[in-house]
């Protein structure tokens, strides 16, 4: 049992996460959604089953909460209370010049576990276990084909983080082996990151027309004792009514359905399409590799440059989208048995 304090916090944080941008009140329903997309909900799972594997990062789930097109962040009737009096205090991360803006809000849990699930003593020689539970508030800013966003992440890595009990509970629903190693995961600690990354799309047209292709290049990084990295990559979309968004891949900021798009007649016109994802990270610090900041913990001497690449299918009907991907990613530390692979799913609906 963990109810200490931070636990607390945890649970108040989560709650938090979620109240921050639910629909907008009656009163200002309307004026958010006519000439605007619609607010968008999205739900991505990720799990390394589809990869064949069961070790480093084998499970994460993340809820993102997108708000419409904005006026400013602190009036726009799209945004709740909550939402205006926390954006009074983060004005320091509000991008100053746009031409169409929006907020995001994300909840996300995440689990990593070594190779060997039969032992239950430290493996010093592989990933460490880790269960990470954090929430964000986003601000995405579009001036023409270009996008800069920026996230402010908190949360939690430990025993708090019920990773164990997360893995222990789908295990026993689909009948698999428990890991028998939680007692030597990560200790509890509060983390944070600021994520900021730019991109830049160019397309064959401006939005939704038949066949088409587009890339979408990206550069940024991450500060923070969750991780500190740089990173660049690029994407490739082939299909029919490309979005007029900035990609199809969840794993990176306002990749899947975060982004301002130019029209809202565009939202969810039906189409599909293939594509092509790679990103590339210069890694300074990750916590559920390198292990607690403040404490003695288990650690592995991790590779500074990684890489992954992506590639999926996206689906899209009146207010539903569906994104099936499948990632590679090079080995993230010294003497990783094997390179990670994982799939992902990402439902999304516009309400």
């Amino acid at each position: 049992m963990h109810s200490d304090p931070v636990a607390k916090w945890l649970q108040t944080a989560a709650a938090l996460s979620l109240c921050l941008f639910l629909p907008a009140q009656a009163q200002g329903r309307e004026a958010c959604t006519s000439g605007r997309p619609r607010p968008i909900i999205n739900l991505r799972v990720d799990n390394d089953m589809a990869g064949g594997q069961d070790q480093g990062y084998t499970n994460g789930v993340q809820l993102t909460l997108v708000s419409p097109n904005l006026r400013d962040y602190t009036d726009d009737p799209c945004i709740p209370r909550l939402a205006k009096l926390a954006n009074r205090y983060l004005g320091v991360l509000h991008p100053k010049s746009f031409d169409q803006l929006n907020m995001i809000s994300t909840l996300t849990h995440r689990i990593y576990t070594p190779t060997d699930f039969s032992r239950s003593e430290l493996i010093e020689d592989d990933r460490p276990y880790a269960g990470v539970l954090v929430m964000g508030s986003g601000y995405n800013a579009r001036e023409g084909d270009q996008l800069r966003t920026t996230q402010l992440q908190v949360g939690i890595v430990g025993p708090a983080a019920m990773g164990k009990q997360a893995q222990n509970g789908v295990h026993q629903l689909i009948g698999a082996d428990k890991f028998r190693g939680w007692g030597n995961q990560l200790e509890n600690e509060l983390v944070f990151r600021l994520v900021h990354e730019r991109m830049r799309r160019f397309s064959t047209d401006n939005g939704v027309g038949g066949w088409g292709w587009d890339t979408i290049a990206h550069y940024g990084g991450s500060f923070g004792n969750l991780a500190t990295y740089l990173n660049t990559g690029a994407e490739f979309r082939f299909g029919v009514n490309l979005p007029d968004d900035f990609g199809s891949t969840p794993m990176r900021p306002a990749g899947e359905n975060t982004a301002p798009t130019r029209d809202a007649r565009s939202q969810y016109v039906p189409g599909a399409h293939l594509f092509v994802t790679f990103d590339t990270r210069w890694v300074l610090l990750d916590i559920t590799l390198d292990g607690n900041t403040w404490r003695d913990s288990p650690s592995v001497d991790k590779r500074h440059v990684v890489a992954n690449l992506g590639y999926g299918v996206v689906l899209m009907r009146h207010r539903w989208k569906f994104a099936l991907a499948r990632y590679h990613g090079t080995r993230e530390f010294d003497g990783q048995q094997e390179t990670p692979v994982f799939g992902s799913l990402t439902v999304s609906h516009a309400f």
